[in-house]
Formats: C-alpha cells, sequence, structure tokens
C-alpha cells in the first residue's frame, strides 16, 4: 500500500472516531443552537480537538499517522515543535511513534495575530517562548490540531524567529505546518506566501465531510455540506431557527429547513 493510500484509510478512521467521541460536534446531535465561532460566525458545526489526549489509543493512531507523514512528506524535518496548548500532545505522539525530538511554544495570553505578538514581545524581555532543544542545522516543522486562517500558525514562526535570535543558532528554519485537521478556509494560501508548506491528514471540506457520511444522519451530511459551501446563508436568523427544529424534533418527523 503506498503512503497516499494509507493515509486516506487512516484518515478516515480518525475522523469518524473524532466524530464518535464529539470532538467533530454538530448542531444536530450534540447542541440544537449551534455555535458562535470566535470570529462571530454561527455554525451548526464544532471541531475541537483538545480532548484528543483523553484518547489515548486514538492519539496513539495520531502520532503514528503524522510521523509517517512527516517522513514521507517532509522529509528535511528533523524536529518538530507543538503548538501550546493542543499541538503539545500531539507533538509528543508524533515523537514517541516515530523517534523525532520534539518542543513546544509557551502559551501567550492574549496573542491571537502576528501583531499581537509584536507588542508583547516588547515587554517580554529574554526569556524562551519556546520549550525543547534546539540546534544549529534544524528544519523544524510547526505541529498543531487544526488549521482555519493560520494565524496561530504565524504566531508559532514568530516565537520560532524570536528563540533563533535569542539562542544565537543558525542555519535554523522551519519549512512545514503539519496538522491533523485543515479546515480548508484558506491557510494553505496564507502558508504559501509564507514560503510554508502545510501538510494535513484531513482535508475537511475536500474529503473530511465525506468520509463522515456513513456515520451522519442524511440531515447533518446535507446541512454541512451546504454550510462548507455557502456559510453566508446559514447567518439568517430564520435558517438557524429551520435547523433548531430539526435537531429538537429527532424521530417526530421530518422537517426541511429554508433554503
Amino acid at each position: 500500500m503506498s503512503w497516499q493510500e494509507e493515509k486516506e484509510v487512516v484518515g478516515k478512521e480518525i475522523i469518524r472516531a473524532l466524530y464518535e467521541n464529539s470532538m467533530i460536534k454538530t448542531w444536530f446531535r450534540d447542541n440544537p443552537h449551534g455555535w458562535t465561532l470566535v470570529s462571530g460566525i454561527w455554525s451548526p458545526l464544532y471541531i475541537q480537538l483538545r480532548p484528543l489526549s483523553s484518547y489515548p489509543e486514538l492519539l496513539k493512531k495520531v502520532g503514528y499517522a503524522l510521523s509517517t507523514l512527516i517522513k514521507e512528506e517532509c522529509k528535511a524535518v528533523n524536529r518538530i515543535i507543538g503548538v501550546a496548548t493542543a499541538g503539545i500532545p500531539i507533538a509528543t505522539a508524533i515523537s514517541f511513534a516515530g523517534g523525532i525530538p520534539s518542543g513546544f511554544t509557551r502559551k501567550l495570553e492574549g496573542v491571537r495575530s502576528v501583531g499581537d505578538f509584536n507588542t508583547f514581545v516588547k515587554s517580554y524581555g529574554e526569556h524562551s517562548l519556546i520549550e525543547g532543544i534546539l540546534a544549529d542545522g534544524d528544519t523544524v516543522g510547526i505541529v498543531d490540531d487544526l488549521v482555519t486562517k493560520f494565524d496561530s500558525k504565524l504566531v508559532a514562526l514568530k516565537q520560532l524567529e524570536y528563540e533563533i535570535k535569542i539562542r544565537r543558532l543558525s542555519n535554523v528554519r522551519c519549512s512545514d505546518v503539519i496538522v491533523v485537521l485543515d479546515r480548508e478556509q484558506g491557510a494553505q494560501e496564507i502558508a504559501k506566501g509564507y514560503g510554508i508548506e502545510l501538510h494535513c491528514l484531513i482535508p475537511f471540506s475536500s474529503k473530511g465531510v465525506t468520509w463522515l457520511k456513513e456515520v451522519f444522519t442524511e440531515h447533518e451530511y446535507q446541512v454541512i455540506v451546504d454550510y462548507l459551501r455557502d456559510y453566508e446563508k446559514y447567518q439568517d436568523p430564520r435558517i438557524q431557527e429551520d435547523l433548531r427544529t430539526i435537531a429538537t424534533q429527532k424521530g417526530k418527523g421530518r422537517a426541511v429547513a429554508r433554503g
């Protein structure tokens, strides 16, 4: 079996386990009111992989899959840095599975963008922003649970740049960002603009949703596919109310959302 074939098989297994363990939530099964995301956008879908370390066998499978991905797709990478906090157990699992040395970024309270980082670091002083060993000549891969707009990954890259300077290292670079799940909302293009390759195990919009079709209900699948195609339509309170009705009347007859 080729790596690409194996990647599809393990990607399907992992995304279904994420759904079954409620790390991928839907309005239909988990919360009739849906979710208002940090961006202010309403969503019938919520992806939260932080509980992954509570499922050791699943975390072990993720570690194996991503360590293989790194060896197959990021051949130059010899060290990984987990992004605090969700990326830390994943990077550790990769280290155990693939023997790749790892470290992690410090959590910077209130820092969500490069602008925030530049303001923060002026008063931070010469303290470590990354825990773990870095050495001259390293090619570093940044590891996290998922990616949406790439902002947190840019902050991690800035932390790495700062650490290279403070430690007076030479020829250290970051070539790749590795995540379990890419929501496919523009991060690939942003990464390329910074000369970074973004790698994921689960491309959510193009493949992940299809991989979930067998475990989703018909309503879940149809609404989420449509939402990913046109999220603005779902900002209409009338449609949100219709979806609440569908979720609260499970088994009481078929309801159809306005569309």
